[in-house]
């Protein structure tokens, strides 16, 4: 046992560190040990249990029940309701879901979703033939505009969509304007808290001023909020509350049509791991009310001071002031942002490039959590010099020619052949085989970053099939059995 231990440890040490504060995006670190601990005891705990039958581990129904509780005190819901999912993304297919089954009768449903709104919401369009109709967002404040919210909707409209904050600049968008749209036309208001809720009423407590975003706002019908991220717990787990039954029952399915058990499902997955809903059960009570308070103001405070610190430093810009605790930054001319994403990672430090949009160049996000902010003068240091050595490298160029081949290529016309070529253009083409990316991504975003949206997706997706191929590992040599048969049965 030790020695596979020891090969998993080994294996981890080329991945990001999940704690400490310098990794920027996709991990939150309280900063308390003793909270990670208990997560982990109560994962090992409850790693055989098996959610799919609430009667079967009752313990499990009971941690539920009372984390949705929680969250629909902190988010003003008296008669909401909910489900503990996956993560985010889960919550908002769900939501879509369930106000799309809630219309049977609308044979194209359609939802209407800022530009800004999370990517999940077109991946739920994509699952469940739910068109969704994008509005454009302010140049300057990033958020929708009512009026623009309500042109949109038309007479097959399900759902509208609003973000609290949204994720690529971390504003929150007007919620009570966008949930009075939905109210006038009788359909659903989704409010995808999946940052903010749980950590804005912490911050509302503490007497910041925090826009009206939650079921104290008439019209909101749902919304997500993820617990493994400003819940400072173990991955993954979220909730999406409704704010009454009658509004959650669409999303459940049940089957008996087949022999077996009737099906009975509250989320996309049946089968679920009684693990996550016990890690987070035993981090929140662990942490409570009063220290999530605490949390929530010292990773604010950090963002505000962070974004701060960036206006004085030349050549960057802050996009908006920090609504939680979310900060996104774009380069003036001299440099670009992925040169400095590379040299902060030569620093130690992960920030998360995202690339031009809709007319806005291109920028960086940094999520900051609480185990960031005692960091913070290492940070703001590395972004300084980081910057200084992006501006002496000078912006990464991509020929004009290959601008304009990337601009007129149509991805669906494309072959794995062809798909090989490009990723090999592109700097990507002996990290599909050896696993390992290129030492400096600059070149890499810079070429995506020229490609439209369809191009970049269909190259990524490539990217991905070949990342994620098979492997035989040590046990699975040509002379192992396992591989002589595969070889016997594919000659056959």
């Amino acid at each position: 046992m030790s020695d596979v231990l020891a090969r998993l440890r080994a294996l981890q040490e080329g991945d990001l560190p999940t704690h400490g504060g310098s990794t920027l995006a996709y991990v939150y670190d309280s900063g308390l040990a003793e909270a990670d601990e208990i997560g982990r005891t109560a994962l090992a705990q409850y790693g055989a249990t098996n959610g799919l039958d609430p009667t079967v581990f009752p313990s499990l129904r009971t941690l539920e029940n009372d984390l949705v509780g929680w969250a629909a005190r902190l988010l003003r819901g008296e008669a909401a309701v909910g489900t503990v999912t996956s993560g985010g993304t889960e919550s908002v297919l769900l939501a879509v879901q369930a106000a799309r089954d809630a219309s049977p009768g609308i044979t194209s449903p359609s939802m209407v979703l800022p530009s800004t709104a999370h990517a999940a919401f077109h991946k739920a369009a994509h699952y469940f033939g739910v068109r969704a109709i994008v509005v454009d967002v302010d140049p300057v404040t990033f958020t929708p505009r009512p009026e623009d919210v309500a042109a949109a909707c038309d007479e097959a409209t399900v759902l509208l969509v609003a973000s609290a904050p949204s994720y690529a600049q971390g504003v929150v968008d007007p919620v009570p304007a966008i949930a009075a749209v939905a109210a006038e036309r009788g359909v659903r208001c989704h409010v995808d808290a999946c940052i903010g809720g749980w950590i804005l009423p912490y911050l509302r407590l503490d007497g910041v001023e925090v826009p009206d975003f939650d079921f104290a706002v008439p019209g909101v019908t749902s919304i997500s909020v993820d617990l493994h991220k400003y819940g400072y717990t173990p991955k993954g787990a979220s909730i999406l509350l409704h704010r009454d039954a009658s509004l959650r029952r669409s999303q459940f399915f049940a089957s008996a049509d087949w022999p077996g058990y009737t099906m009975l499902n509250s989320t996309l997955q049946s089968t679920k791991s009684g693990a996550p809903v016990a890690a987070v059960w035993a981090v929140v009570h662990h942490i409570g009310d009063d220290g999530y308070q605490r949390l929530a103001r010292t990773a604010y405070d950090a963002a505000v001071q962070l974004a701060g610190r960036i206006r004085t430093i030349d050549g960057l810009t802050v996009l908006a002031d920090p609504a939680t605790t979310l900060v996104a930054l774009r380069s003036d001319e001299r440099a670009d942002v992925f040169t400095i994403a590379d040299e902060m990672a030569a620093l130690g430090w992960f920030v998360q490039p995202q690339l031009s949009f809709r007319g806005q160049p291109a920028s960086l996000h940094l999520t900051v959590s609480a185990a960031t902010a005692a960091r913070m003068e290492e940070l703001v240091k590395a972004l300084e010099s980081a910057t200084r050595a992006a501006q002496l490298a000078g912006p990464v160029q991509v020929a004009p020619e290959l601008a304009a081949a990337a601009g007129a290529l149509d991805p669906s016309t494309l072959d794995d052949d062809a798909f090989d070529g490009l990723l090999s253009v592109a700097g990507l083409g002996d990290t599909a085989t050896t696993g390992s990316l290129p030492d400096r991504m600059a070149p890499v975003n810079a070429l995506l970053d020229v490609a439209p949206p369809r191009l970049r997706e269909a190259l990524l997706i490539a990217f991905l099939d070949r990342l994620m191929r098979p492997t035989w590992s040590a046990a699975g040599t040509d002379q192992h059995p396992l591989r002589r048969l595969v070889r016997r049965t594919a000659a056959c």
